[in-house]
């Protein structure tokens, strides 16, 4: 049977990974068993997608990104270059703690810029926009622009990411 997405020669797709129709997977990825990728999706150089990671349909994961599992990346997500992921809150080389993961959910049509750090265990809101260089510690609300170490509630986009005013409704607290 032809598959009906492509894979670069130089990556591996593991057996029983599922990966949705018009996907393409770049250089040097490596797809777990069990990772499921949705339909029209574009993995970049240097992806790896955790055995128990979730990817929607039509997401766009820039090149240098784990996600690990407990992941779930819903529909229309953009993970810009190098963003990392974390699963675990307090991880030791010599403690064991794949029993501790913390799922993280990535709502649908949220974009997470350049380097941005998402810490285990926090909801980024549907059309949410994370700056380049951000440290994300706690739930980012719906539509609100956040940047910063730690992450700050800055602004309100909307579903483009342009720039809405009213910054009370959102409040301008820690996320």
């Amino acid at each position: 049977m032809k598959e009906n997405y492509f894979v670069h020669e130089s990556s591996y797709v593991d057996e029983g990974a599922e990966i949705g129709e018009g996907t393409k997977i770049w250089h040097f990825c490596h797809i777990m068993p069990g990772a499921r990728i949705g339909k029209n999706c574009t993995l970049g150089q240097n992806v790896n997608v955790g055995s128990r990671a979730e990817i929607g349909d039509g997401v766009k994961i820039q090149n240098n990104v784990s996600v690990y599992d407990d992941v779930i990346i819903e529909d229309d997500v953009f993970c810009g270059p190098s963003c990392v992921f974390t699963n675990v809150m307090n991880p030791r080389a010599f403690v064991e703690r794949k029993n501790e993961y913390r799922k993280t959910l990535v709502k649908r049509g949220a974009s997470i810029g350049a380097n941005a750090t998402i810490v285990c265990g926090v909801t980024v809101g549907e059309y949410a926009l994370i700056g380049a260089g951000s440290v994300v510690t706690k739930d980012v609300p719906a539509y609100a622009l956040v940047y910063g170490n730690p992450a700050r509630v800055r602004g309100k986009v909307d579903k483009d990411g342009c720039n809405l005013p009213d910054l009370n409704m959102l409040g301008n607290g820690h996320v």
